[in-house]
């Protein structure tokens, strides 16, 4: 039953973080307006592993805590420790990027755009903003996976 729980929630978290990596090949910079076309219409389908492996990973390593035997929760710095980073990963994904994925979103999609030949000023700078950040969301995700494998103690 543990093993299968571990397995679970390996899979779910490399399935929900997994994403974010990806994000910077296909949301990178210097492309052209039907290149990030596609590329937001390839991301709006890959924003679904996150949701769902993201919450599998959470609930399933709740479950870890309850059956699991890792002594007090807060002298385990990696379990607290990884909380905080998939939280702030999470603040950063819904509360930064997504807002202004959604801004450039509607500028490359709508009618009044369908010809355009370039992206604006704005949006672009909205674009670089987003890659930047899904960097920052992804510095965030190697480290949760750093502590998830080393599992750094207080003392």
């Amino acid at each position: 039953m543990l093993k299968s729980l571990i397995l679970l929630h390996v899979l779910s978290s490399i399935i929900g973080v997994g994403p974010t990596f990806f994000a910077h090949v296909l949301l990178r910079n210097k492309q052209s307006i039907q290149e990030l076309r596609f590329s937001y219409k390839v991301g709006k389908y890959l924003e679904f592993f996150p949701k769902i492996g993201g919450s599998i990973a959470v609930l399933s390593g709740l479950a870890l805590l309850y059956v699991g035997d890792y002594g007090s929760f807060f002298n385990q710095l990696w379990l607290v420790g990884s909380l905080v980073l998939y939280i702030i990963i999470q603040i950063i994904v819904i509360g930064f990027i997504t807002p202004k994925q959604k801004q450039v979103a509607n500028w490359l999609f709508d009618p009044l755009n369908e010809n355009e030949k370039e992206v604006g000023s704005k949006i672009k700078a909205l674009h670089e903003n987003v890659n930047k950040l899904f960097y920052v969301a992804s510095f965030f995700g190697i480290l949760l996976f750093i502590f998830m494998i080393v599992k750094p103690v207080v003392f």
